[in-house]
């Protein structure tokens, strides 16, 4: 199955079991950006223990590698856990939501947008450029990291809500990343 397949397939259960989520990571920010491919689909999830089986039901072994017990452990230390599709090797990452404020708050910002045929619950621009650039700190500087949010940066510049921003920049301490995005941006 091919990856857009996948991400279809995903979407579809998810909403079947009201599991709430959100695609983030790099293809979120090649949607708002500038695409690269990737090997993983990066998704926050809002789930609970009871609904872990429904959605090992749906994607079966061999086809795929989803595992309960996994799942389970994930849900307990708001961690994450993988689908595999074993067919292709394509992986989708499930993260679980948190009780951090961040991520509250671009959970609740999510917005819908037309991807692979499918309406898919997306971070918006604004959070995945804070969500990049936090995830460049904490990788030590990860210049893929970097380049993803400036590319959203550059594309979105328009229609991006400064004053949000701002506040999480402050609150997520990437002040020095934040500045270095904004001074190497080509805006034109």
């Amino acid at each position: 199955m091919s990856q857009q397949k996948l991400l279809a397939r995903v979407v579809q259960v998810l909403g079947e079991n009201n599991i709430q989520y959100m695609l983030t990571g790099s293809v979120a920010s090649s949607l708002h950006g500038e695409p690269r491919s990737t090997h993983d689909i990066d998704i926050v999830v809002a789930i609970t223990k009871s609904s872990s089986r429904k959605l090992v039901d749906a994607f079966p072994s061999p086809d795929f590698y989803l595992d309960e017990t996994s799942i389970i452990s994930a849900i307990e230390e708001k961690g994450m856990f993988n689908l595999i599709d074993a067919s292709e090797g394509d992986k989708v990452v499930f993260w679980i939501l948190t009780d951090e404020p961040f991520d509250q708050s671009r959970f609740a910002r999510r917005i819908s947008e037309e991807l692979v045929g499918v309406k898919v619950h997306v971070t918006a621009p604004e959070d995945i450029i804070l969500a990049k650039l936090k995830w460049a700190k904490e990788s030590g500087g990860s210049q893929k990291h970097f380049t993803d949010a400036l590319r959203v940066y550059e594309v979105q510049h328009d229609v991006l809500d400064a004053k949000y921003l701002e506040q999480w920049v402050k609150e997520l301490h990437i002040e020095d990343l934040w500045k270095q995005l904004t001074d190497e941006a080509e805006i034109p």
